[in-house]
């Protein structure tokens, strides 16, 4: 038995894979277990989830310090 890797390209389409030829990208994803980096590239490219994620890093950040504040003084 190859323990090589099974990439995108080594695979063959089935029936079912050519019906679902328009998510060819999520299955590499997938194929390459990369599909958290997808989701993060995509949602990076939408402007309001951009923004939502970045205000969600700030008021984590911000509880953080104020954490750290309280509990040192």
């Amino acid at each position: 038995m190859d323990n090589k890797p099974v990439t995108f390209e080594d695979r063959e389409p089935s029936d079912a894979g050519r019906q679902w030829s328009g998510f060819a990208e999520i299955d590499q994803a997938i194929a390459e277990n990369r599909l958290t980096e997808y989701r993060l590239r995509k949602s990076w490219s939408d402007p309001f989830a951009r923004r939502l994620g970045i205000v969600i890093a700030i008021m984590f950040a911000g509880f953080a310090a104020f954490v750290i504040i309280q509990d040192v003084f």
